[in-house]
């Protein structure tokens, strides 16, 4: 892709790592997380620690974008897309000394896969491909899936392999670091495991670092200030003006590594279930009632004012940098409050002074909650505030810490709207599973259906099966081509911007190579290092 070229050559290049290492690497994160399993971890926070403990059969390379071997040293797709046989490496062991067998795969499949621990990436793949056999033999692992699978060995990165009769998930791991301790609301502290498989190319067991700490900082001023004074090492999805502040700096310590795969967005609870006035679900049920609010909304205002020009406006749910499967047909809509009135009059919408009613008399007014703290959502939703008052309507903003936030969105339902990003952690439509399957727990909008809501949501259903099981990339692409169209014209979510990847890397650590995907700059932390003589990134 031409975009990670020029990205590679607008990086400096890197020291040597060096012969001894060790050291303690120093990084905020901005929530709790809610769980050391890695299979059920659903948010940043959790995610990260899962990633940097955990060991998964085929990693996708956070850089090249493509499926490498890891735990598996190779693998073999079947023709029919209903097998994928994986041949594991020798010697692995996790981190309690145990040697890693197939047993241990098919044990962590299975419970992946079981409707009771409600795992978001078993949820996404029993959609895909229906009931899953696993069958262990010797050194090698055969999956038989009940429908076809298209890119199979994709899905192995978001299946964290576990010790059978091990317990607790985090005791025993095969990632580079372990989870030495946790000091809730303080910082967890990764040490790094003994005995990590992995070597670099001079035969040195990785990784370098002795361990990291990740500091529980949800105050992103409080984050930067530290990593000015060199408390802090690292800092990932920086806010436009502080990035603007740190790129003044001599020594180029910010860097914007390109547009990214995630989204900012804006969506109405439409639950059945939620403690919300009918009349409510009613407008958030509504086509038009979405779409013009959409269409109200100046997106071009919030990537000036908001994001200093680090963004672009979203005209669908894939990033423009995502040039394999985005929808080119799929424009963004031109801010119109007047287009948005007469789309909301053909609703039984009216206009009343100032005032927008519904058919009802019911003046239109709702609240929406994003995460205190993040000041760029803050104004953005400070900005639609202004947009919506144009056509009539009161919007409320309430600012939540992010655990009351995602027990709200996630739990009680107890909110009207929500203004949150949501991350592109893959570029494969198969990464979205989790969201667009009308029955997953990440449809935010109407979550964990028995059966689709709406014919459009039924529709995507069958495309997003239809699209995991097809032979062909032309197959696949008109598939998920047709998502994007269908979420473009029902708006269940609304897509406002796609933030680029801003972060900042102090000069005392080495092997640094930031990337678009998550997790941006420890996608590759076993080779991370403590650098006294004061050269840090690299990219290549």
């Amino acid at each position: 892709m031409k975009w990670l070229v020029l990205l590679a050559a607008a990086l400096p290049a890197m020291a040597a790592p060096p012969i001894a290492g060790g050291g303690t690497l120093n990084m905020a994160i901005q929530g709790e997380p809610r769980s050391l399993d890695p299979h059920v971890a659903a948010e940043e926070p959790s995610e990260l620690v899962a990633f940097l403990t955990h060991g998964v059969l085929i990693r996708v390379n956070r850089a090249t974008q493509q499926p490498e071997a890891e735990l598996a040293e190779s693998w073999k797709a079947s023709a029919d897309g209903r097998t994928l046989t994986l041949t594991l490496r020798k010697g692995v062991r996790f981190s309690n000394g145990a040697l890693l067998g197939a047993a241990d795969v098919c044990y962590s499949l299975n419970r992946i896969l079981d409707p009771a621990l409600d795992a978001p990436n078993g949820d996404s793949l029993r959609g895909a491909a229906g009931k899953v056999g696993c069958v262990a033999s010797g050194a090698t692992v055969t999956l038989r899936f009940e429908k076809p699978l298209a890119a199979a060995e994709r899905w192995m990165d978001g299946i964290a392999i576990l010790a059978s009769g091990s317990g607790a998930p985090e005791k025993a791991v095969l990632g580079p670091f372990t989870v030495e301790s946790w000091q809730p609301g303080s910082h967890l502290i990764l040490r790094k495991n003994p005995h990590y498989w992995r070597r670099d190319e001079a035969g040195r067991q990785l990784p370098y670092l002795d361990s990291i700490r990740l500091e529980i900082q949800r105050n992103r001023d409080i984050e930067v200030m530290r990593f000015e004074r060199g408390e802090l090492d690292l800092i990932t999805n920086l806010a436009p003006d502080i990035f603007e502040r740190l790129k003044a700096v001599k020594g180029g310590r910010a860097l914007e590594v390109g547009a990214s795969l995630d989204a900012e967005q804006l969506w109405f609870n439409q639950a059945p279930g939620a403690p919300i006035p009918e009349f409510k679900r009613a407008w958030f049920r509504s086509r038009q009632f979405r779409a013009a609010i959409s269409q109200s909304i100046r997106r071009d205002d919030m990537v000036r004012i908001v994001y200093k020009g680090h963004a672009t406006p979203a005209a669908g749910l894939v990033s423009p940098a995502n040039l394999a499967w985005v929808n080119s047909a799929v424009k963004n809509v031109p801010p119109d409050p007047k287009a948005a009135l007469a789309l909301l009059r053909t609703d039984g919408f009216q206009l009343a002074g100032q005032v927008l009613r519904d058919r009802s008399g019911n003046a239109v007014e709702f609240t929406i909650i994003t995460n205190a703290g993040n000041k760029s959502r803050e104004r953005m939703a400070s900005l639609i505030q202004q947009d919506l008052s144009a056509i009539g309507i009161k919007l409320r903003v309430v600012s939540l810490d992010f655990p009351s936030l995602i027990e709200r969105i996630t739990r009680s339902l107890d909110y009207e709207a929500c203004l949150l990003g949501l991350i592109g952690a893959d570029l494969d439509p198969n990464g979205q599973m989790n969201v667009w399957l009308s029955s997953a727990a990440n449809h935010q909008w109407n979550p964990n259906q028995k059966s689709p809501a709406t014919p459009w949501e039924a529709e995507i259903d069958q495309l997003m099966i239809q699209q995991a099981s097809a032979s062909s990339m032309a197959a696949r692409k008109r598939a998920w081509d047709r998502v994007q169209a269908i979420v473009a014209e029902q708006a269940p979510f609304i897509y406002l911007i796609h933030p680029n990847t801003l972060v900042a890397v102090s000069s005392t650590v080495g092997g640094v190579r930031p990337v678009v995907m998550r997790p941006h700059l420890l996608w590759n932390a076993e080779r991370l290092f403590i650098n006294s003589r004061q050269a840090v990134t690299q990219s290549k």
